[in-house]
């Protein structure tokens, strides 16, 4: 069954960018900033229209729970510029970006793609 959020996971020759990335963020899209951001995932679970879901915590616990409840763990920071940064057991990283736009939380990936939470 092929992955919806198969580029989500990220591809294992991804590697962490050295310095913050540039986003392209749309109108009215406004970025967590670190301290509110990790108030906001710490201990949470986010969940998407498609049925997966991204867990938080505890710590730095990072899990991406696919909607037939595959598991893909590894661990997670937020970074000084607001990014939260994934690093997967088997050794594949990404970096997210977590804005709020119009009363809704968006995570935007590493190529612009959108992400509504529910």
């Amino acid at each position: 069954m092929p992955r919806t959020l198969a580029p989500f996971v990220g591809l294992l020759a991804l590697a962490l960018p050295a310095a913050a990335m540039e986003w392209t963020l749309k109108p009215g899209d406004q970025p967590y900033a670190p301290a509110d951001l990790a108030a906001r995932l710490d201990g949470q679970t986010v969940s998407f229209y498609d049925g997966g879901r991204s867990e938080y915590g505890p710590g730095d616990a990072y899990a991406y729970v696919y909607s037939d409840d595959d598991r893909v763990p590894g661990t997670y920071r937020i970074t000084d510029s607001g990014e939260v940064c994934v690093e997967f057991v088997y050794g594949a990283r990404r970096c997210d970006l977590y804005v709020r736009n119009n009363g809704r939380d968006i995570l935007i990936d590493e190529k612009g793609d959108r992400y509504p939470v529910r």
